[in-house]
């Protein structure tokens, strides 16, 4: 009996991309330093403990703190923080995985390792929200709009800048889960165009 294709989704602790790549054939599992949000295949730990257990697909959201070009005016203070968090990318980058997915907001590793592939926002996924989201691409397609909606409303702070109103409103101890956690249209065509294409390579070399 052939056995399913592997994912492994990094630093995800929502399931959303993990549980979207189980509908969609694989045998997928989620790791991160929290444990999952939701009941679901989960490992709780260094994603570099199990990132040689024979992957066919990764999907990565390495933390963004040190690297959105949202903190900028703090950069100064964090270099180290900032050469350790791109390590981390570049780690990840090079995993000994067939196909790589990389996801970040607009960040430095697009100056200090190299473009992202593709840029996509929620609204090309049916969701009515606003949010950069890059990725950086290894022998994966871009992934295709499946329902353009209205990007949703913008908040003007003080100092002039324009964010988008969910972004603005998040709050609480949760904040930071709630701006970065991944979209669910985002995740749905993640496991289905994605998962689509690697389980035609997986299969097609049995």
């Amino acid at each position: 009996m052939t056995s399913k294709p592997k994912a492994l989704v990094a630093c995800e602790y929502s399931g959303r991309v993990r549980d979207a790549l189980i509908l969609n054939g694989f045998d997928a599992m989620s790791c991160d330093l929290l444990p999952t949000d939701v009941p679901g295949p989960h490992y709780r730990g260094d994603v570099f403990d199990i990132i040689d257990d024979g992957w066919d697909l990764m999907v990565a959201h390495p933390p963004c703190t040190h690297l959105a070009v949202s903190g900028a005016r703090w950069f100064h203070k964090k270099q180290k923080e900032q050469a350790e968090a791109l390590d981390f990318v570049q780690r990840l980058l090079d995993a000994p995985i067939p196909h790589i997915a990389l996801e970040n907001p607009v960040s430095i590793i697009a100056s200090r390792i190299r473009k992202p592939d593709q840029i996509v926002q929620p609204w090309q996924f049916g969701d009515c929200l606003s949010k950069k989201t890059c990725f950086w691409l290894k022998n994966l397609p871009l992934l295709a709009p499946t329902n353009i909606v209205d990007p949703g409303e913008f908040h003007i702070t003080a100092s002039g800048k324009k964010l988008p109103l969910w972004y603005h409103k998040a709050s609480g101890k949760n904040r930071w889960k709630i701006r970065s956690t991944t979209h669910q249209g985002i995740a749905d065509a993640i496991g289905k165009q994605w998962g689509s294409f690697v389980r035609n390579q997986f299969y097609s070399a049995k």
